[in-house]
């Protein structure tokens, strides 16, 4: 059986060659999860929509910076987060440095998230998405796609400080929530 890379790679290697058709086929095949993760961060389905477009005319201009050392998907998935983050720092998102008081937050057990057995991982996806942006898209980036604080702080141009803070307080905020709805 052929791994889904050689499947793939005819059709990569038709997209270098600006194919039309070859193109169609790789939008179709990925453009339902890169709409999913856009619309974690952007939270409106049109302008998802539109993140996802501007993210694949990006992805064919620069498929040449394709190097296959991740999957093809993963490479994609990274333009379509970056094009999420571009769109919320054009609409001024402004994430907010923090003084010394609250660098004193950061020295907390932060890996030590316990969550209730019954609590699904859509519940948790739920609660996220009420978040205030700033919080929302560190978690996301953190929880959800695996970012660390120190990549998280160069896609957001915070600091690593900010980006443990409002780990912390969002975290805070979706157990506050998560309590609330399951009585935990």
């Amino acid at each position: 059986m052929k791994s889904t890379k050689q499947i793939h790679q005819p059709v990569i290697d038709a997209c270098r060659n600006n194919d039309a058709k070859a193109q169609m086929q790789l939008y179709d095949l990925y453009c339902d999860a890169m709409f999913t993760v856009a619309l974690r961060y952007v939270k409106d389905s049109f302008t998802a929509e539109d993140v996802v477009q501007e993210a694949f005319i990006k992805a064919f201009k620069n498929i040449d910076s394709y190097k296959e050392e991740v999957t093809f998907g993963a490479w994609l998935k990274r333009i379509v987060i970056n094009q999420s983050i571009d769109y919320l720092k054009k609409r001024k998102l402004e994430l907010i440095s923090l003084n010394e008081e609250t660098t004193t937050l950061v020295d907390d057990d932060h890996d030590n998230w316990n969550v209730a057995s019954t609590i699904s991982y859509q519940d948790i996806v739920n609660c996220i998405q009420q978040l205030k942006e700033k919080y929302r898209i560190v978690l996301t980036l953190f929880l959800l796609e695996g970012y660390d604080h120190g990549e998280i702080s160069q896609i957001l141009g915070i600091s690593e400080v900010s980006s443990r803070t409002h780990l912390l307080r969002g975290k805070k905020q979706v157990q506050e929530q998560l309590k609330a709805v399951h009585h935990v």
